[in-house]
């Protein structure tokens, strides 16, 4: 899989969060997922398509990290993954693949997306919606990590 398409996933990630909560997350090595479990406890997954290829992207929070989101977004702290965490994941999942897209249209490359699942769970699995290679890049922070999946027939 080619950085540029993997790169504005992670700018965007790292864009909304700061943008968003106030928060920084450090990127370390990405690296290739052989398996379909995913990382952390809370995933929102988006399947992407256009007229040369289709993908989909996931991201991955560690619980701590989805609360700490949610209260510097919304002001309010749950006890733990609950619906309204869910959604949040779900509405970040979105803005970044909007983020990545508006960066991809300016490269040439063009999709559609669909609407984002959400998936929690220790253990849950992650099912990508593409033949191709499956990259993960870790992110970490003071308050736990993040994981972002990222799948593109070639």
């Amino acid at each position: 899989m080619r950085a540029e398409f993997v790169n504005p996933f992670l700018a965007s990630l790292l864009n909304v969060l700061k943008t968003m909560a106030s928060m920084d997350l450090a990127p370390q090595k990405p690296r290739l997922k052989r398996d379909h479990v995913a990382r952390g406890d809370v995933s929102g997954l988006i399947g992407m398509i256009g007229p040369t290829t289709k993908g989909s992207m996931s991201i991955t929070f560690d619980e701590s990290l989805a609360l700490e989101i949610m209260q510097r977004m919304l002001g309010e702290r749950p006890n733990g993954i609950n619906e309204e965490v869910t959604d949040m994941v779900g509405e970040i999942t979105n803005m970044v693949t909007g983020g990545a897209k508006r960066m991809l249209a300016d490269q040439g490359h063009d999709f559609d997306m669909a609407t984002p699942a959400v998936v929690s769970g220790r253990g849950h699995t992650i099912t990508h919606k593409c033949d191709g290679t499956i990259i993960i890049m870790p992110f970490v922070s003071e308050h736990g990590q993040a994981f972002i999946e990222i799948c593109f027939d070639s």
